[in-house]
C-alpha cells in the first residue's frame, strides 16, 4: 500500500511540474490574463556587468552596450570587478579613457552578487539593468526592457534569450525555448518565478540587497511579489551567449546553479506574503521542478517494489528503463533531462554537506 501511494504522488507531481503546470498556466494566462501598460519610457538607466577574470569577452561585451538604441545621456555602463587578476581592469579602463559613459567600479572578492550590491549603491540611475559579461544584446534590448517600467506596478523585467548553436553535445537550448513559453504565461498571470541572468533590469526604488550567496535570478522575482509589486517577461528584449560546450559541462554547471537554487527554497522564506495563483506558481515551477530528481528516485524505488502487481507498474518502470538506456546510449534529448535531474539530487546532496559558496565560476566553454 505504501509504495503504490510512493508511486502514485512521485508520478503525479512529476507530469505536474513537467506538463500539467505549464498547460494549466497557459490556460489561466488566456482566461485571465493581466497586460503589462507598456509605454514610450526612456529613464535613466544604469548598466551594471559583475565580472571576474573576462579579459577574453568584456571588450566585445562592452561595445556590444555601447552600440544601444538607448539616449547616451541616459546610460551609465559599470562594471563591477569582482578582483580580477587578469586583464579585465585594464581593458575596461582602456574603453572608458575612449567613452566616458562607461566606468570601472573595482570590487574586493566576494562573488558576483556581493559585486552588484555594490555597484547599485555607486550608481544613480532610475532603473539599473544588469547582465553577464559573455552575453551580447540586440540593439533595441534596453528600450524593450524600459518600457514595461511605465507600468507603476512593474519592479523586475527580464527578457528573452537565446543560445548560440552549441559545438557540442549540450541540449540547453531546447529547454529554454519551453521556458521562454513558460515564463511568458506566468507574466500574463502577473509575474514570472524566475528571472534570467543575461538580461533583467529593477526599479532602483524595489531593488533589494539580497544574501550574497542567492543570485538573483530566483530570489528577486519572488521578492517583488511579496511586496506587492509583479516581475515579468519581456520576450522581446532579446540577448544570447555561448552555452556549454557539452552535456558534461552543463551537467557541472547545473550543480553549482542548483546548489544556489536549494539554498533559496529551503532558507529563502519563498512562501510567505504570497497571493494562491503565484502560491501555485512557485510551488509547481519552482519547488517541484527542483525536486523532480527526487521524486524519480521515489518512483523508481516505488516501480521496482510494485513489479508484477499490476500492468500500470510494469510499463511504468520499463519506461524509465529506457530513458535510463536511452541516456547512457547518448541520445541527445533523454541523456541531458537525466543529467539535469540527476544534479538536482547531487546539489542537494552538496548544499546539506558543504553549504553554498558566495563566489562563482565560469562555466567551461562559454567564452
Amino acid at each position: 500500500m505504501i509504495a503504490k501511494v510512493l508511486f502514485w504522488a512521485s508520478l503525479g507531481a512529476l507530469v505536474w511540474t513537467q506538463v500539467g503546470y505549464p498547460l494549466f498556466a497557459a490556460l489561466l494566462a488566456r482566461l485571465r490574463g493581466r497586460p503589462v501598460r507598456k509605454g514610450d519610457f526612456m529613464p535613466r538607466v544604469s548598466v551594471i556587468v559583475a565580472a571576474h577574470n573576462e579579459e577574453a569577452v568584456i571588450e566585445r561585451r562592452l561595445e556590444n552596450l555601447l552600440a544601444l538604441d538607448y539616449p547616451s545621456d541616459l546610460l551609465e555602463i559599470v562594471v563591477a570587478s569582482d578582483a580580477s587578476t587578469d586583464g579585465t581592469d585594464a581593458l575596461v579602463r582602456a574603453v572608458a579613457a575612449r567613452k566616458p559613459r562607461v566606468r570601472l567600479l573595482p570590487a574586493p572578492r566576494g562573488g558576483k552578487v556581493a559585486a552588484q550590491n555594490l555597484a547599485v549603491r555607486e550608481t544613480d540611475g532610475e532603473i539599473l539593468a544588469f547582465s553577464d559579461a559573455n552575453a551580447q544584446w540586440k540593439p533595441d534590448a534596453l528600450r524593450k526592457l524600459a518600457s514595461n517600467f511605465a507600468d507603476p506596478d512593474v519592479a523586475y523585467v527580464c527578457g528573452g534569450h537565446f543560445y548560440e548553436a552549441a559545438d557540442g553535445t549540450n541540449r540547453e537550448g531546447t529547454y529554454w525555448r519551453w521556458e521562454a513559453w513558460l515564463r511568458r504565461n506566468e507574466s500574463r498571470l502577473g509575474s514570472i518565478t524566475g528571472g534570467i541572468g543575461p538580461i533583467y533590469a529593477v526599479r532602483r526604488s524595489d531593488y533589494v540587497d539580497v544574501d550574497p550567496r542567492f543570485g538573483h535570478d530566483l530570489a528577486l522575482p519572488y521578492l517583488m511579489v511579496q511586496h506587492g509589486r509583479r516581475a515579468v517577461f519581456e520576450p522581446e528584449a532579446v540577448a544570447w551567449e555561448k552555452p556549454s560546450r557539452d552535456l558534461e559541462d552543463e551537467y557541472r554547471r547545473k550543480v553549482r546553479m542548483f546548489e544556489h537554487c536549494w539554498l533559496i527554497v529551503l532558507r529563502g522564506k519563498m512562501l510567505r506574503r504570497l497571493g494562491p495563483t503565484y502560491l501555485l506558481e512557485i510551488v509547481s515551477h519552482r519547488h517541484l521542478r527542483y525536486a523532480s530528481g527526487l521524486l524519480h528516485l521515489v518512483l523508481l524505488g516505488s516501480s521496482i517494489a510494485l513489479v508484477r502487481a499490476g500492468l500500470i507498474y510494469d510499463i511504468a518502470l520499463a519506461a524509465q528503463l529506457l530513458l535510463l538506456l536511452a541516456a547512457a546510449l547518448g541520445v541527445g534529448i533523454a541523456r541531458y533531462y537525466v543529467l539535469v535531474t540527476w544534479a538536482t539530487v547531487v546539489s542537494l546532496v552538496r548544499y546539506l554537506r558543504f553549504g553554498v559558496p558566495a563566489v562563482w565560476a565560469k562555466a567551461e566553454g562559454t567564452r
